[in-house]
């Protein structure tokens, strides 16, 4: 765990600093160090820590087993679903099987037709609610355990990187450590991006949100309330992801005791607001969460009697971005080059999307000795898309927020996304697991469109730019809400070619969906004799390697695909 003062030899020297022992960092920090590179992770903090971030998607599920197959790196593999991490991570996490989200309007009853949901395939996975504070000192461990050194409460004050040497990093105790390279994945204060200028300013997103956010005791399930007995949605609220949305922002609610084998009382609470719509003014964030419920009764009902455990965090505009994320001997992983929002979890997906796409490069730099800004020109490119990507369907959806029927709509976009993105991921899994040939994440990074979740298909990525010039015009007035949503629908209905079900997707009657067993039954069906040729293979793949995870996981499964 020590590193050795400014007297340094080359036997001091690292092949890959990290800075930051979050999620990024320890993920990255095992797969660096399982593979032989000499590692350094360096963080100005401790474990246990508090951190949001906490709701897996299928996407996130599927890259953390391809990275933990890919790498090598099996103790990765259990956080691929809830079973592997409440029983292998930490037993204070939660299920998740759904996306939940009900529409609210200010002064008026919550009307029971304007709900949406997506439930996750019991037959295929469930997906969790992460208790980051132990997930994230698992990930730093299982780095130490393959022989990664760290140092905890280090500050790294100043940074001197030399293009053809490396880097020097001194801390605020007067340490000095050298590498041949450096990632940054310490979050928005990141050295790097403050020493090199990095920020864009003002940033480019057009997404605008502000957030304050806690973890809860006595948050009742919203199940159990007036307002919910009312609704049909397929699968109960509490046993997923629950989102509240109304003109202006969103609340979310991710439950740990949501399972019979729950050891966590907490609820991880946060709303989301846009600052021009409620400026954020002097009120301390429990009272402006108290003021709020009172505009929203039947949402103040879920929290009747809840009482927070930790202090409210309070921040300002969340968005933020970079010019450039790689340089000379350097790189920024997600949350240390650019965020959003938390709409969708795309922020841990996006996290092990670029650590998938570091790991080979960094390990054959380690190896070949080619540290060129060259090399990782894919990370830059991967990064801004994923960055882009993300702020389209937000800014997309705050602006639905406005108007359920154009809400409707847009939430049809990400549920399109979020499956398709789970395709491609579940694809490359199968094709490496027959093969063992890295051809395919190559193939993958080849294919255009770099961030899209599925970039390989045209129809999807005009998709989500029509979504978001529709709703640039709903903003600007020169577009009713109702003509906007229309044309969402008529194009999911009519130029979708790259799921199953695109024509009962486009109906706004629609609102919730169930992938059931006769469902996926009719999607193989379709991906064999409808689906454009490699749409249909990625999702025979795909299929193929859902039921081997799933027969993995279980002892049970089907090999008839």
């Amino acid at each position: 765990m020590h590193a050795k003062n400014s007297a340094s030899t080359e036997t001091d020297r690292y092949d890959v600093a990290i800075l930051g022992s979050g999620m990024a960092g320890g993920m990255l920090g095992a797969v660096l160090a399982r593979n032989g590179v000499k590692t350094l992770i360096l963080d100005a903090g401790t474990h246990p820590r508090f951190a949001v971030g906490e709701s897996t998607i299928p996407y996130t599920s599927g890259m953390a087993r391809l990275i933990a197959k890919r790498y090598d790196v099996p103790e990765l593999k259990a956080l691929s679903n809830y079973k592997g991490t409440i029983e292998e991570v930490s037993p204070n996490c939660g299920q998740k099987q759904n996306f939940g989200f009900v529409y609210h309007r200010e002064g008026q009853p919550q009307n029971p037709q304007e709900i949406n949901q997506l439930v996750v395939p019991v037959d295929l996975r469930t997906e969790t609610h992460l208790f980051r504070q132990d997930v994230d000192a698992h990930l730093f461990h299982v780095a130490l355990t393959y022989g990664a050194d760290a140092r905890l409460a280090t500050r790294v004050t100043e940074i001197d990187i030399d293009p053809e040497q490396g880097a020097v990093l001194r801390t605020e105790h007067g340490e000095e450590f050298r590498a041949s390279y450096v990632v940054d994945g310490s979050g928005f204060r990141s050295p790097l991006a403050e020493k090199f200028d990095l920020r864009e300013t003002p940033t480019r997103a057009r997404t605008h949100s502000r957030c304050l956010f806690t973890h809860m005791i006595g948050v009742k399930p919203f199940d159990d309330s007036p307002t919910a007995r009312q609704h049909d949605q397929p699968s109960p609220w509490h046993h997923g992801t629950l989102h509240h949305v109304f003109d202006g922002g969103w609340l979310w609610v991710i439950p740990f005791d949501n399972h019979a084998a729950a050891r966590n009382p907490l609820c991880s609470v946060g709303l989301t607001l846009d600052p021009r719509k409620y400026p954020k003014g002097d009120t301390p964030p429990e009272q402006e969460f108290r003021d709020f419920l009172a505009r929203f009764p039947e949402i103040a009902w879920q929290f009747e009697g809840a009482k927070e455990v930790r202090p409210w965090v309070s921040t300002g505009r969340l968005q933020y971005s970079a010019k450039t994320v790689v340089g000379d001997r350097y790189c920024l992983t997600s949350h240390a080059a650019g965020f959003i929002d938390a709409l969708y979890s795309r922020g841990l997906a996006n996290t092990l999307e670029l650590v998938n796409a570091l790991g080979w490069r960094l390990i054959a730099a380690s190896r070949d000795g080619d540290w060129s800004k060259e090399r990782f020109a894919h990370v830059e490119a991967l990064h801004q898309g994923l960055f882009d990507f993300h702020d389209d369907l937000v800014y997309s959806s705050f602006v639905g927020f406005g108007h359920y029927e154009l809400w409707n709509a847009v939430n049809r976009t990400w549920m399109l996304g979020t499956m398709s993105g789970n395709m491609m991921v579940e694809d490359a899994y199968y094709r490496f697991s027959e093969t063992g040939d890295p051809e395919v994440f190559l193939d993958a990074e080849r294919s255009g469109n770099p961030g899209s979740p599925l970039p390989i298909s045209e129809s999807f990525v005009r998709m989500g730019k029509l979504t978001r010039e529709l709703c640039e015009a709903v903003e600007a007035g020169t577009v009713e809400p109702g003509a906007a949503a229309a044309r969402i629908h008529e194009y999911i209905q009519k130029e979708v070619d790259f799921i199953a079900h695109a024509d009962k997707f486009g109906l706004p009657e629609n609102r919730c969906f169930n992938m059931t067993r006769e469902r996926m039954d009719a999607a193989e069906e379709w991906s064999r004799t409808q689906a454009p040729p490699e749409i249909g293979t990625r999702m025979i793949n795909a299929a193929r390697g859902m039921a081997l995870a799933k027969e993995a996981e279980t002892g049970t499964g089907s090999r008839d695909y």
